[in-house]
């Protein structure tokens, strides 16, 4: 079935780490039912990247509007910004100047509302080009092998 590993036999009896009729390790106390299984990765289901990937993308784009705003609010709640004032126009000599206008809250929220579009796009499209393209290497190679244990 698409998106499932495929699992290979469990070792046979007599080798180092093979298992038993009983389910433990050959040479293990009699009280011990360790197996190991080795599964191979063979497929990875592109569809279900795109989906798992479009929801944690939306997450990570929520989070980093949600940061960008309490960052910009702690700044202004500190005075970061009124001493970013005062240090330009100390240097410019003018009085008239305002951060704020070029780095207002409503600007930063909608520049992090743009990179978290962004984010959602490009994460999304790229893990979804990756299982494609895992698909493609492991058809070649066999995919990824992993031994697995029960303890």
């Amino acid at each position: 079935m698409p998106g499932e590993a495929r699992t290979g036999q469990q070792r046979p009896a007599g080798g180092a780490g093979a298992t038993t009729a009983e389910g433990r390790r050959a040479g293990a106390p009699a009280g011990s039912t360790q197996r190991r299984v080795r599964l191979s990765v063979s497929r990875i289901d592109p569809w279900s990247v795109l989906k798992l990937s479009f929801l944690l993308s939306v997450v990570i784009g929520i989070a980093v509007v949600v940061a960008a705003a309490a960052l910009w609010t702690v700044l202004d709640a500190v005075g970061v910004y009124d001493s970013v004032n005062n240090v330009i126009s100390d240097f410019t000599g003018t009085g008239g100047v305002d951060v704020t206008t070029y780095v207002g809250f409503s600007q930063v929220v909608s520049a992090a509302t743009v990179l978290a579009v962004v984010d959602v796009v490009l994460l999304t499209a790229l893990a979804t080009l990756g299982a494609v393209v895992y698909n493609v290497a492991s058809a070649l190679v066999g995919g990824l092998r992993v031994t697995l244990t029960d303890d």
